[in-house]
């Protein structure tokens, strides 16, 4: 049924939108078939591994110097990470190669270890992943806390900052990161100008070089930002300090490769788990980060129509975390056997290879292979680098690890001593023992939450407001029996629970209260925070209404009250009596009342009053659902509005707020304009099984379309259709009628001298559809089957077509139609049978003679059959 039921693949359907191939994976969907074929290098491909390429040399060269390892090891890291990564990783547009993260623990190994078993530590770590990858753990590696994750990487980058200082200040970094700044005095006390100098410069023009204004800024911003800064650098250490300290490659012929390991199994073994831990996560991250630049690319693509000149980017297929993990560790076996430096996703590499427009594989590998053509043939023009401006390049990426938005972020959701824990740790102790630190925290402030609750009581005025903020555990239990104990006996109590766990031993403690309150006379209201409920029992969880169809049993909270409890209201204390005494089944025409529906009947205001409470004690959430409660009263239509609008915040709006948020970032974008009646029973959303930002709707008395021009005509509508074809570029209009349409009866017992008001001057824009259907020139519009059921049906099927006529005397609509890329669609629901019926092909373009509505079943999920079968 495509004419009439818009689904999300509708919304990107026009010419200029991308396509959901099946390379793109739609949230909550199975991962999309992998497609088979044979490699192809597109343009933007080539272009991006150049940008790639010339950030990742210098990069490469900087992490070599910071490590103190042999410099052409970052280029053979760069080298495999780009061409072996590239192509058995899971993450198409994912760089790898030398790990900042591991700068520091790589450092720490050379110095204990040596070069060439730190090579062989590398291959360890690359079996380690290897293993990990083939039992899925990549997303289990994810799991660990943001906080932890963020504050490692963090505290690497403070130890990288510290350690490339001293290179910028003409020193040497010292073994560890409370070394190097216990060395910063000794180290500004024999400070060459040189040095700083170059790196200063280096610095600023890092800093500067995105932020060029101007037509000649936006062309020169072309080359990365690395590469600017180091060629500029190198071009003033050149011409002012030419015997400051260079890059210094050796032959390859005198190249290290790997021995086996030498030292403490433990110890080596730590080594290995460490280069794991660390290359695993940077890595995922990575991978993760480049999924999201990746959707916000393809996002402004499809809000945006593209220069004919610039080809739209194809999707890119969603990142394979177990398979980007496998590809991770052959690349680090690889690296670790030709003597390079472990491997990992970098995210300053990946982010500038999506920028660059890169669309697959193809650009990564390529930067392998031109870092590979460098390594043999720009030696001579490598070593001018001066070490200075390779180490505040480094020295800058260490900084950028410590992200702002980061600490805002987890300081948001309190998890702020979690990462300080961490980054202090790494910074002081290492990055293995830092890890745990950060753990060991994270589980103290848990526990912390978990046992902490607080109780607090105010008085309402004889009305006791009674909050417990926490979870309610057996070590709370003490607390909880002496507040409620110090309330007056018989009073009247309301407690809100702002919780997601009661234990049983708090669960018996309130309810043995709750039931010693009602007893004496008391009344009792339990709630959630703003609403919410907590642990209802899995009955009254279906017993009620779903959150995505808030309109079915959309009186289940408005029920009549049994007359015994209304007759008795007016004693508190009898009726609280007479209710606990009393469990019968509750009179024809309503249904048990349970927990769930106490709680969402007292949770439509914020702040329960006597007056919204129930007449007697109900049971707190999680009691049995066999408890018979007496049913509150019908809501008149302001309490119904605030019931409903906090049902959608509660139940609705938790599920439907990311899709709304994109809708209000991207703008609606609908399929279709759907012009209907206002009547009540008509459900657009519910009968086309529409979303936000499907249907663009026009609602009015009787669904009619106004021609133009005519007199006393309505503005709003012919409005709405010009913004609609023209502005919002619908690709179908269809206009709905309904069975029982009051403003056809209307018209149907018309009269000469019916007063001239609001509703007949609109209603006589459906006189044409009583000429219609009065005229001997022109077919019956029935229903496919059979004829009409009376004259009122009859009307309702006639105005459907010509309404549709009034839409095609628009400019705007006949022109797309003329054009080929617009369609006309009507429709007829039937209220009673809830059946929708669909106006043949033919008669919706105004081209058949017969105007005919056919059967639509379930068994058509597309339509598209339905439409073809009854137009032919």
């Amino acid at each position: 049924m495509s004419a009439c039921v818009p689904t999300r693949d509708d919304h990107t359907s026009r010419s200029w939108r991308q396509s959901n191939g099946p390379g793109i994976k739609r949230p909550h969907s199975p991962p999309p078939p992998r497609r088979g074929g044979r490699f192809r290098v597109a343009g933007a491909d080539l272009s991006a591994s150049i940008t790639v390429f010339l950030i990742a040399v210098p990069m490469s060269l900087g992490l070599a110097v910071a490590m103190d390892a042999p410099l052409e090891a970052g280029l053979v890291s760069a080298a495999v990470g780009g061409i072996v990564a590239g192509l058995l990783g899971g993450t198409p547009l994912q760089v790898s190669g030398p790990s900042a993260g591991l700068t520091v623990v790589t450092a720490e190994l050379i110095q204990i270890y040596g070069w060439r078993t730190t090579c062989a530590i590398t291959i360890g770590a690359g079996l380690l992943q290897i293993l990990l990858g083939a039992v899925r753990a990549a997303r289990s590696a994810l799991a660990v806390s943001p906080a932890i994750v963020h504050g490692t990487l963090a505290g690497i980058g403070v130890a990288i900052a510290l350690a490339q200082l001293h290179i910028v200040l003409g020193g040497s970094p010292q073994s560890s990161a409370v070394d190097n700044a216990l060395a910063l005095p000794a180290q500004l006390d024999r400070l060459s100008p040189a040095a700083p100098l170059v790196g200063g410069l280096t610095i600023a023009v890092l800093m500067v070089w995105p932020r060029l204004p101007g037509r000649i800024g936006r062309a020169v911003r072309r080359i990365p930002a690395a590469l600017a800064s180091v060629a500029i650098a190198t071009a003033a250490a050149a011409v002012a300090a030419p015997g400051i300290a260079r890059v210094d490659l050796p032959s390859w012929r005198s190249h290290a490769l790997p021995e086996l390991p030498q030292g403490p199994v433990l110890a080596l073994a730590t080594a290995v788990f460490t280069v794991t831990l660390v290359a695993s996560l940077e890595s995922l991250l990575a991978a993760v980060a480049v999924d999201k630049l990746t959707t916000d690319r393809a996002g402004r693509q499809s809000t945006e129509p593209p220069a004919p000149a610039v080809p739209t980017a194809p999707p890119v297929r969603r990142s394979d975390l177990d398979r980007e993990l496998r590809g991770q560790g052959i690349s680090n076996v690889l690296a670790g056997l030709l003597g390079g430096l472990p491997v990992s996703g970098g995210a300053v590499r990946s982010s500038a290879n999506v920028r660059a427009g890169a669309t697959g594989r193809a650009s990564t590998v390529l930067h392998g292979v031109w870092v590979l053509l460098a390594a043999g043939l720009l030696v001579t023009a490598l070593e001018w680098i001066p070490l200075a401006a390779l180490g505040a390049l480094v020295m800058m990426v260490g900084i950028q690890m410590v992200s702002y938005a980061h600490i805002r972020n987890v300081h948001k959701h309190r998890e702020f001593p979690v990462y300080g824990a961490t980054i202090t740790g790494v910074v002081l102790f290492g990055v293995l023992k830092g890890v745990v630190i950060g753990i060991a925290v994270a589980v103290v402030i848990a526990l912390h939450r978990l046992a902490r609750t607080r109780i607090t009581v105010t008085d309402q005025g004889g009305q006791h407001l009674v909050v417990v903020r926490g979870q309610l555990t057996f070590l709370a239990v003490p607390r909880l029996s002496r507040t409620l104990g110090r309330l007056p006996q018989g009073g009247d109590a309301v407690v809100e629970l702002d919780g997601f766990f009661m234990d049983h031993a708090a669960y018996e403690t309130i309810q043995d209260w709750s039931d010693a309150q009602t007893a004496q006379g008391g009344r009792v209201v339990f709630t959630g925070r703003s609403g919410g409920r907590i642990a209802e029992p899995a009955s009254a969880a279906h017993s009620c209404c779903r959150p995505w169809t808030p309109w079915r049993n959309h009186h289940c909270h408005d029920r009549p009250e049994p007359e015994s409890v209304h007759r008795d209201r007016g004693t508190r204390a009898d009726a609280g009596r007479e209710h606990h005494a009393t469990t019968t089944s509750p009179s024809p025409g309503t249904t048990d009342t349970t927990a769930a529906d106490t709680m969402t009947d007292v949770t439509s205001n914020s702040t329960p009053t006597p007056s919204a409470a129930a007449p007697a004690a109900e049971p707190i959430p999680g009691a049995p659902s066999s408890t018979a409660l007496p049913a509150t009263p019908r809501r008149t239509g302001a309490h119904r509005l605030v019931s409903g609008l906090s049902s959608f915040q509660r139940n609705t709006a938790p599920l439907v707020r990311e899709e709304l948020a994109r809708l209000a970032r991207e703008g609606q974008r609908p399929s279709q304009l759907f012009i209907t009646c206002a009547d009540s029973r008509l459900v657009t959303s519910m009968i086309t099984a529409s979303g936000p930002g499907d249907l663009f709707t026009v609602r009015n008395v009787g669904n009619l379309v106004p021609p133009p021009g005519a007199e006393a005509g309505d503005d709003s509508v012919g409005a709405a259709i010009e913004y609609a074809v023209d502005v919002l570029q619908v690709e179908s209009i269809t206009v709905c009628g309904h069975s029982g349409c009051g403003a056809m009866q209307a018209l149907l017992g018309a009269k000469p001298d019916n007063p001239r008001t609001s509703l007949w001057r609109w209603l006589r824009h459906g006189l044409p559809s009583l000429e219609r259907m009065a005229s001997r020139h022109r077919a019956w519009a029935r229903i496919s089957g059979r004829l009409p059921a009376d004259a009122l049906e009859q009307l309702c099927l006639t105005n459907v077509v010509q309404q549709l006529d009034h839409l095609r005397a628009h400019e705007s609509v006949s022109r797309r139609l003329t054009e080929g890329t617009l369609q006309l669609h009507g429709m007829y629901f039937h209220v009673g049978e809830a059946q929708a019926y669909l106006l043949t092909e033919g008669a919706s373009a105004g081209t058949c003679v017969d105007e005919v509505f056919d059967h639509v079943g379930p068994g058509d999920p597309s339509g598209s059959g339905q439409l073809e079968r009854t137009s032919a």
